[in-house]
This record gives structure tokens, C-alpha cells and sequence, in this order.
């Protein structure tokens, strides 16, 4: 099954600690709708840019896109 990253950016001198902190809020989701999502993580693109993901297969996809509106999202690749 195809797996979708959903991203959320973070943009500024704080997007680091604030893509960092939505992470913790993420995880929280994941334990409170009991989801089988392993897959999450923050990448630093630059000084200025962020990002916060978590990776879905695409048929639990338009659930959690709607509950946690995500700013964009990609076919997740390893």
C-alpha cells in the first residue's frame, strides 16, 4: 500500500523549537486514536524552515488530514 508524509512547516527563527514541540502533539494523537504510525519526525531544512511529519498508508489518510490539517503532503518514499 502507497504511504503518504503529511508535513506541517514551520517558518522563522523559532520554526525549529515549534516544529520540535508540534512532534510532542503529533505522538499524542497517535497514542490517544491508538494508530499504527511508527513513522514521524522533525527535519530542519535550513535556519529559517521546519518541518514536523507523520507518514499514513493512504486508506487512513483522509481521516487524519481532516482531524489535524496538515499544511501539505507527498507519497512518502525510504
Amino acid at each position: 500500500m502507497r504511504q503518504l508524509k503529511l508535513i506541517w512547516d514551520f517558518r522563522g527563527p523559532h520554526g525549529a523549537l515549534t516544529a520540535d514541540h508540534h512532534l510532542i502533539h503529533l505522538k499524542e494523537y497517535i497514542t490517544i486514536e491508538n494508530l499504527n504510525i511508527s513513522i514521524t519526525g522533525v527535519d530542519h531544512i535550513n535556519d529559517m524552515h521546519s518541518i514536523a511529519y507523520l507518514v499514513v498508508d493512504e486508506d487512513q489518510m483522509k481521516p487524519i488530514r481532516d482531524a489535524l490539517r496538515p499544511h501539505r503532503g507527498q507519497v512518502y518514499s525510504t
